[in-house]
């Protein structure tokens, strides 16, 4: 696709709605001043003139045969002129594009990953009747989602409202898997290729969280949630999960947690003994995943467990005590069809779990399917109807949806949304999709997200990637968790306890 753009540099939101249609479509932007080329392929004309009364925009899509334009007069009002300008463009892309290929987007423009939070500016500066009418009608967000959305904002505030000017969270990377399941792009290794380094990169993981935990008790920081995430966890020995979750234990004050995560999220790393640990730890709440219950589907992306070892995890986790659990589904995922999510969510539906959070495929770059398949995801009512049956049926079993996020590249643009039984709603999700407050990260991979209070300003703090180079360079991530103190001393949060 050649992007063609005159009288503006509207080029990043442009090339967004475009993606929204065409997800694996390589972009190519010619800046203002650029000569308008023949070319195979889609061509797109965005132009911006000036006019008496504000500016005349243009936007023609042609391509195959197709070679309609679209035209509109928008307003000098003043302030926020340029963001009229750029939106109406971006609708009149929209509509093109939505004409040429015969569908709409049920997220309309919306293209960021919070819409949820964006509904929740927007009620912050126009008031609630006047900010779901933005999204509906200058948006073009279906009515569906804006419900789910509103649905979404009334549980997440009720979460939000239990975070305080002093309060973190911490999560801790275990970037470990038994294989690598074809979807994924997260940086994590196999235990066959890591093995060797998983005794060391226990050890000093353990070091990174004493370290931590000696810098949120001088500042006097409210520790709420913790989440062991990954990877996955529960690729660990029970012996090592419990060296680790004791090093939690005695780095944090935890009387004020209102909720312990620990993912175990293959179901062919679960057993007995691990589970029992965990639990030991006063770990409440575990996520065992099993993406789909159609065995064809579970072997085709490379989930090298069984739907029987699914049904066994999840009961071992019953037995083990834990009446808090989440299993996670994937709708639209390769060789699935409507019928077959259907009958996975049926059976997740009978075991009764505490949440259930389903999310929507996404072809990222880095993944196997992307890089051995890339398949051609225009075709896409499969997985909208997966979707939209799950937000039938979960409500009508009790659950609701209290976080929600988008991806680019979905199939069929839809979103993630976590459901849960009123009171099970997994509370770390929520502040971290929300940048509710501090988030302290441990571990390879781990980015701790450092909150000014009562702002939205953000730093970050990243930490190596690979579990090789975490093990070899810890006094390195140790030198850079100083700079936790340095944000809070700069902005006169020293000691958060005057703030309780």
């Amino acid at each position: 696709m050649h992007l063609y753009l005159q009288g503006h540099d509207f080029h990043f939101e442009l090339e967004n709605v475009s993606r929204l249609f065409l997800p694996l479509e390589k972009i190519v932007t010619h800046p203002d001043g650029s000569s308008v080329e023949e070319t195979d392929g889609l061509r797109v004309i965005a132009m911006m003139a000036s006019d008496p009364q504000g500016a005349q925009l243009l936007c023609r899509v042609t391509v195959d045969g197709f070679d309609e334009e679209r035209t509109a007069l928008v307003a000098d009002d003043g302030e926020g002129f340029r963001d009229a300008c750029e939106l109406e463009l971006c609708t009149l892309l929209y509509h093109l594009l939505a004409q040429w290929l015969g569908f709409t987007q049920t997220w309309g423009l919306v293209t960021g990953v919070r819409p949820v939070k964006l509904l929740r500016r927007l009620t912050r500066e126009m008031g609630a009747e006047r900010a779901v009418a933005y999204m509906r009608d200058k948006l073009l967000v279906s009515d569906g989602k804006l419900a789910l959305c509103r649905n979404t904002l009334a549980i997440e505030d009720e979460i939000l409202s239990l975070s305080r000017p002093e309060s973190f969270s911490l999560y801790v990377s275990i970037p470990f898997c038994p294989t690598r399941c074809d979807y994924c792009s997260f940086v994590s290794q196999t235990v066959v290729q890591a093995k060797k380094l998983i005794p060391v990169y226990v050890d000093q993981l353990c070091r990174e969280i004493a370290y931590t935990g000696e810098i949120v008790r001088r500042l006097g920081l409210r520790l709420e949630t913790v989440y062991f995430g990954g990877g996955t966890p529960t690729t660990l020995s029970a012996e090592q999960l419990t060296r680790l979750l004791r090093s939690v234990e005695e780095s944090f004050d935890l009387s004020t947690l209102r909720e312990y995560t620990v993912e175990a999220g293959r179901p062919d790393t679960v057993t007995a003994d691990k589970l029992a640990a965990i639990r030991a730890a006063g770990v409440g709440r575990v996520s065992i995943n099993p993406q789909t219950l159609q065995p064809a589907v579970l072997a085709g992306i490379g989930r090298r467990h069984t739907v029987e070892q699914f049904y066994d995890a999840f009961d071992l986790a019953r037995k083990a005590g834990f009446d808090n659990i989440n299993t996670d589904l994937i709708a639209g995922l390769p060789g699935d069809t409507y019928e077959g999510f259907h009958d996975t969510l049926d059976g997740i539906l009978r075991l009764s779990p505490e949440s259930v959070t389903v999310h929507t495929l996404s072809m990222k770059r880095a993944s196997n399917i992307m890089l051995q398949h890339r398949p051609d995801y225009r075709v896409q009512d499969d997985a909208v109807r997966m979707v939209g049956l799950s937000a039938e049926a979960l409500p009508q079993a009790g659950y609701r949806p209290y976080y929600l996020y988008r991806q680019s590249r979905t199939v069929g643009n839809q979103e993630n949304v976590g459901w849960a039984k009123p009171g099970c709603e997994g509370l770390y999700n929520v502040y971290i999709m929300d940048e509710t407050h501090t988030i302290l990260a441990c571990g390879a991979g781990g980015v701790s997200k450092l909150k000014k209070p009562n702002s939205d300003y953000l730093e970050r703090i990243f930490n190596y990637k690979f579990p090789y180079e975490y093990n070899t360079g810890l006094d390195e991530m140790l030198a850079r968790k100083d700079a936790v103190s340095a944000f809070y001393e700069k902005h006169g949060f020293g000691d958060c306890q005057n703030h309780k």
